[in-house]
């Protein structure tokens, strides 16, 4: 007879098993069947395969990829055994957007209260950094007592009396995604296409709202440098979602120098504060008045440019975006004082600045010099199970293309601990200063 400890051991030994044959064959550039993986991701959800053993295999998707049948099974299943949201009683249609992250990327914060006040209902499921790039989740644990984590049930409720909703990813709806997008971001798997593709995917066939639009970067400090590759990445996940029956559309931004001036936790909520009460700040404003303008498209084809455009604007300068961004943050349970009074965000205690060392014109801003230089500083993590410093980050005083003379404050390191002398020489030079006047790429390069 066996015993139930046995079982749950030979269960194990079954999926080890399985998954090392998955890693050998598909190194051999061998094909997965979809109950393979299905079942492996499967095993990893229920705590069968160990994370040394998952990591070899998501390493080995990485070098050698997947097809689309492969990848169509490993997004399906991320959300087996998950839940779907249901917006049928939610009043008109409910859209959603993603970015692929970056430097400075603060676009999720300001685009779903814009939409939001524009009469969108939008529902948001985000996530934390990825290697250097920051994660919205992380930014927004900055503020006390918000609910980054909203079960299942209380998301469409949210959606009905507030208009938005932001929160984690939650386990209930894509379980394989949840236990597997950590990992990735310590074992060198997070800029694979199938499985960048795959992991955003699969949380938005969970949510299923009626329009999407992916914000998917390009240049130095994006998840895919390459712009070639950035495209591939764009159209696979255009095709993917589209084959799961989500409407999409896609925008390839620029992320050859830091999207915002703000770079961390709380410093980006507060940037995304001054937006919403109106600040402009170049770069950020373009790209985020471009996906506000296909969010609202997308539920409104109708819609013309011009016409998205006023309602933008009008959300902007009327203040109803930055109300909204007040009330979403009151229904999940943030002390709303403190995004009165941003001061009161958490704050670092050393300042450090960064200057000129000759005059001429920024040429370059290394955005994952910048990316990377938080990292030393805490803002993000290193290791799979690292505290964060949320009063940490890089302000940026300059952009590509700007003017300086020598002892210009070009960035502004707010710091606790780690290592700062490392943080500020990357910080250093990440700024390229010469006589000729750069190319300066549009926020936006193309629409899909």
């Amino acid at each position: 007879m066996t015993t139930p400890g046995s079982t749950r051991s030979s269960a194990a030994i079954a999926a080890s098993a399985r998954i090392l044959d998955s890693v050998n064959r598909k190194r051999a550039n061998g094909t997965l069947p979809d109950d393979e993986i299905e079942a492996i991701v499967a095993d990893f959800v229920a705590g069968r395969i160990p994370d040394y053993q998952m990591s070899a295999w998501l390493a080995t998707v990485a070098c050698r990829g997947l097809s689309t049948p492969e990848l169509t099974a490993l997004t399906r299943s991320y959300t087996r055994d998950g839940g779907r949201l249901d917006f049928s009683g939610v009043d008109g249609p409910v859209v959603d957007k993603h970015s692929t992250g970056g430097v400075g990327d603060t676009t999720t914060l300001i685009v779903v209260p814009v939409v939001a006040a524009c009469g969108v209902p939008v529902a948001k499921m985000t996530g934390r950094a990825l290697g250097f790039a920051g994660g919205t989740l992380d930014k927004l644990e900055s503020i006390s007592g918000l609910r980054v984590h909203l079960p299942a049930d209380e998301v469409v409720p949210m959606i009905r009396s507030v208009g938005m909703v932001i929160t984690g990813q939650s386990g209930d709806l894509t379980p394989g995604d949840g236990a597997t997008y950590a990992l990735r971001d310590v074992t060198g798997t997070v800029e694979s296409i199938p499985l960048i593709a795959a992991s955003i995917v699969s949380k938005k066939v969970a949510v299923h709202a009626d329009g999407l639009v992916l914000d998917i970067k390009t240049g130095a400090g994006a998840l895919i440098p390459d712009r070639d590759r950035a495209v591939e990445l764009t159209r696979t996940m255009l095709d993917l979602a589209r084959s799961f029956g989500l409407s999409t559309r896609a925008v390839l931004s620029d992320m050859s120098q830091p999207l915002g001036p703000a770079v961390g936790n709380a410093v980006e909520i507060k940037q995304a504060l001054a937006v919403l009460r109106g600040e402009r700040s170049p770069g950020l404003w373009d790209l985020c008045a471009t996906i506000c303008r296909l969010m609202l498209q997308s539920a409104d084809p109708g819609l013309s440019d011009e016409e998205a455009e006023l309602k933008i604007n009008k959300a902007l300068d009327d203040g109803s975006a930055y109300e909204m961004f007040l009330r979403w943050a009151a229904a999940q349970g943030a002390d709303v004082t403190v995004l009165e009074r941003p001061d009161r965000l958490p704050s670092a205690t050393g300042r450090l600045l960064v200057t000129a060392d000759e005059s001429g014109l920024v040429t370059q801003i290394d955005p994952r010099a910048v990316g990377s230089a938080t990292l030393l500083m805490g803002v993000g993590r290193l290791t799979h199970d690292a505290p964060l410093d949320y009063g940490s980050g890089v302000l940026l005083h300059r952009r590509v293309g700007d003017r300086v003379s020598t002892g210009d404050v070009l960035a502004e390191l707010h710091y606790n601990a780690g290592d700062i002398e490392g943080a500020r020489s990357l910080v250093h030079k990440a700024f390229v200063i010469g006589d000729e006047t750069p190319d300066v790429p549009p926020a936006v390069h193309e629409i899909f």
